[in-house]
């Protein structure tokens, strides 16, 4: 199987972009992908650095930032891009790069959708309109790209507990460190084709099966243990497929 070529997309510190390079280093043979550019509307932000760390190529796109650098259309086909990963990238994604990369482009939100999407919706303000809600559970969402932002097909929630006394650091911390296990896993199956995304916008088969998803995130719990339960939560959907056992 021949590997995807990747480009991150990054306007901060890139740490989701480092979860990713870390999970496809530990798959090793295993991984579909490779991350092979790295890009960014901001000429400091982080991910670049992170990127030139690990030898991978890093770039400008001319943003309201920057007037260096290349528009976004232009840099993925020079660099033969066969899929696109929105890390921390608050941009609007031109159409035209969502339409050619529709089922191939993918983005991780803080918080539930659609309840707590759309423009201006990242980063603290999706914690703090959480925490003004009310609700009792929050989490990472990953989804699909299309043209309006945070609105194309979920493919995977994992739950978040909001604590009492919770503020917008405290729970952006305990949501970031369930992204950083939940993105790069969603990654690894979208480059290995296992999620087709149907022409009418829908999610052709589910990431986790409803009867069988993995239980809440649970901060007490170390890193290995709770990848273990995503991985179980996986592997369910997966042998149902296989065992021809309908899903959805």
């Amino acid at each position: 199987m021949s590997r995807k070529r990747i480009a991150v997309l990054a306007s901060g510190g890139g740490s989701n972009l480092q979860a990713v390079l870390d999970h496809f280093k530990q798959l090793g043979d295993k991984r579909a992908g490779d991350v092979v550019l790295v890009a960014s509307d901001r000429p400091d932000a982080g991910a670049l650095r992170r990127a030139r760390a690990a030898g991978i190529r890093a770039v400008t796109i001319i943003s309201s930032h920057t007037a260096l650098g290349d528009e976004l259309e232009a840099i993925v086909e020079r660099h033969s891009i066969d899929m696109i990963i929105l890390a921390g990238y608050l941009q609007l994604v031109p159409a035209a790069v969502t339409r050619a990369y529709a089922g191939r482009m993918i983005n991780v939100h803080p918080a539930p959708l659609p309840e707590f999407g759309g423009a201006g919706m990242y980063g603290k303000r999706c914690h703090r309109a959480v925490l003004a809600s009310g609700v009792k559970m929050s989490g990472p969402t990953v989804h699909f790209v299309d043209e309006v932002y945070d609105h194309g097909a979920v493919i995977a929630h994992w739950p978040v507990p909001v604590r009492e006394g919770d503020d917008e650091g405290t729970l952006a911390a305990r949501v970031l460190r369930a992204e950083h296990l939940l993105f790069p896993r969603v990654a690894q199956a979208v480059a290995a084709g296992e999620l087709p995304l149907l022409a009418d916008g829908r999610l052709g088969r589910p990431y986790f099966r409803d009867d069988a998803a993995p239980p809440p995130f649970d901060p007490e719990l170390d890193d290995d243990t709770l990848g273990r339960q995503l991985d179980a939560a996986r592997a369910a959907q997966i042998n149902a497929q296989e065992s021809r056992i309908p899903t959805i």
